[in-house]
């Protein structure tokens, strides 16, 4: 018979023993348990499932659409009918209405995030959810506890209200959730569904009596957890309008700029100044009615006295060719006057674009005689953004009005901040290429082509779909002084810990610890408040080479997530957020062997078995 041996740990006993570590030391006792709390998962940008809803007949393919078939995402149709699957999933880029021929519609229950095409390698795009709902399950979560609020990710803001009424359903959610479960919600919001939950933070407090906004917040609302949140915007989305990005599906590039362009939720994503913002629509909603009017934009004196609006460098540099292909460039309006006097005989004039002139925009203007889908993009951007009768999103926002607000995203990833594009001499939707492209890494700004690069580079760099500036932006949320632990990402015994207590911190300025790395280690820095406003408590979280797609599914996020609600729900919780002295082993595969002390790794927690089969 063979023996096999293996390490096992009890979880509940590993949980418990590791948030007792993290007791020792909120505010008095818990108000309810954790049997109460809801968790709501907001997903991101394509990551929820579509699925049709018409009977599509796809010529010579063997594949035809029928209602309730997967759209997004269905490689099989996608490799066989790519056609009929464009039709079912382009919505007409001036009013949002679905194709003639094919609609679809976003699926519904934690399936529509979990897996978006099971059986299928599609690599990060397919898998989204699947090991956070795991871990739920393996640490006794009720199945009525997890709760997915799927939305068409192509819409703009107010188009999910308009058609879907997705925010008055996400307010029943919050309710519902209260009177099933007797206690608030935890909100899980992921990339571009943070926008959707700033949107219906805004939206509620048009729809609710101002004395009892905060209070329907307290009531329903325990704590927020932004995760990859892009802030101020993210440079992916200019790429992905100007030139397409596949996301690894097997598309060409102008492909997937055309379908990028037909959705208005596209712009939702642009990256914006953190100088500029927008009036204020919560007084002129009581004063001057729910009209269209756009939001008027204001910008500090920063905006015109510093550089590249608060990002590294400037967004876009284009090529502005001085003949233009009527087949290539089918625009027929004249070349503006001030761009005419600028250009040399037969030469092309370089242009670069701020955050600021990309999302007011002026880039688009520019360009719209040399590119036929800028007109629709200026239309969308002040019909759903600058005339959005809630929110313009393309501004920057403050800390929500919740009691409890975690920031968390990934750092030290090499992560685009600009691009040089050029014409191409080919139609639309190909009518543009990448010359070059602007990189920030580990607090330098690198070029694809080897030259140097003018700018002022972050502390850090992002998660390598973000920027670190849009993404820390919440760095402002944190009150006067804070406390700053970085700690490795594995298990650890608090030996490699290190601290800094009270450290000041002024607004619109980046905190960056004076800590050192070991190499090769990969660590999670903690910044949490000190000093805040009495009953809000706001962290951020800082995790080293966590990429922007696959952070929701990594273990140490879903650790450290379970070690802080544990505490916040914890009787003899006596510190504002848990200890990070010590971390063990939570489930059976976090257990290891320490080859080198020839033992159990963590012995306290774990268990070496051997048996016979």
């Amino acid at each position: 018979m063979p023996r096999r041996r293996r390490l096992a740990v009890a979880a509940a006993v590993a949980v418990m023993a590791v948030a007792a570590a993290g007791v020792a030391g909120g505010d008095g006792g818990a108000e309810f348990d954790y049997r109460k709390l809801s968790g709501i998962i907001i997903p991101g940008f394509a990551s929820t499932q579509l699925r049709a809803w018409s009977v599509l007949d796809c010529p010579y393919s063997p594949f035809d659409f029928n209602p309730l078939d997967s759209v997004w995402l269905d490689t099989g149709k996608l490799f066989s009918a790519v056609n009929c699957w464009l039709k079912c999933m382009l919505l007409e880029p001036y009013n949002q209405t679905d194709h003639p021929e094919c609609k679809s519609r976003p699926d519904s229950g934690l399936s529509a995030i979990t897996e978006l095409d099971p059986g299928y390698i599609t690599g990060p795009l397919s898998s989204v959810w699947k090991e956070w709902v795991k871990w739920c399950v393996e640490f006794g979560i009720e199945a009525n506890a997890i709760i997915a609020v799927p939305y068409d990710w192509r819409l703009p803001p107010s188009m999910l209200e308009e058609r879907d009424l997705y925010f008055h359903k996400l307010k029943l959610t919050f309710e519902t959730a209260l009177k099933l479960r007797g206690g608030p919600s935890l909100v899980f919001a992921h990339s571009m569904g943070n926008n959707v939950f700033r949107y219906f933070l805004e939206w509620l407090k048009l729809e609710i009596a101002p004395k009892h906004y905060i209070q329907w917040l307290d009531e329903h609302i325990h704590a927020y957890f932004a995760v990859g949140a892009p802030l101020l915007g993210s440079t992916e989305a200019v790429r992905a309008a100007l030139s397409g990005t596949t996301f690894g599906l097997p598309v060409s590039e102008g492909t997937a700029r055309l379908m990028f362009n037909a959705f208005g939720s596209s712009l939702w994503l642009m990256p914006f100044s953190k100088y500029c913002k927008a009036d204020n629509i919560y007084w002129k909603h009581f004063f001057e009615g729910k009209g269209g009017c756009p939001h008027r934009q204001q910008c500090d004196e920063m905006e015109y006295t510093s550089a590249y609006s608060g990002w590294p460098t400037d967004l876009v540099s284009i090529e502005v060719p001085t003949v233009r292909d009527m087949e290539a460039y089918p625009s027929v309006t004249d070349i503006t006057d001030n761009i005419t006097l600028n250009m040399e005989c037969g030469k092309p004039t370089l242009l670069s674009f701020s955050a600021r002139e990309v999302s007011d925009g002026t880039l688009f203007k520019t360009i719209e005689d040399y590119d036929p889908q800028s007109k629709a993009l200026l239309y969308q951007l002040e019909k759903y953004y600058q005339g959005d009768p809630v929110l313009n999103p393309l501004t920057p926002w403050e800390r929500p009005p919740i009691k409890n607000v975690f920031c968390i995203y990934g750092v030290d990833s090499k992560t685009e901040v600009g691009y040089y594009f050029a014409p191409s001499g080919k139609p639309y939707p190909d009518n543009w290429i990448i010359t070059d492209i602007i990189y920030e890494f580990e607090g330098s700004l690198l070029s694809r082509s080897g030259n140097s690069v003018s700018g002022k580079p972050n502390n850090s760099s992002g998660d390598g779909t973000v920027s670190y500036n849009s993404l820390s932006w919440c760095k402002n949320w944190l009150g006067p002084k804070v406390n700053i632990t970085r700690a490795p990402q594995a298990e650890h015994d608090g030996s490699d810990l290190q601290t800094s207590i009270n450290v000041e911190h002024h607004h619109d300025q980046d905190i960056f610890p004076n800590m050192t790395r070991a190499p090769h280690v990969k660590y999670i820095t903690y910044y949490e408040d000190a000093e805040s406003i009495p009953g809000w408590r706001t962290a951020v979280w800082e995790l080293d080479k966590a990429n922007h797609r696959n952070i929701v599914r990594t273990p140490v996020l879903m650790r450290e997530l379970w070690l802080e609600m544990w505490h916040d729900l914890h009787p003899d919780s006596k510190s504002k957020f848990v200890t990070k002295a010590f971390r063990g082993p939570l489930r059976n595969e976090d257990c290891r062997w320490d080859y080198a002390k020839a033992r159990c790794g963590f012995p306290e927690h774990c268990e070496y078995r051997v048996w016979a089969e």
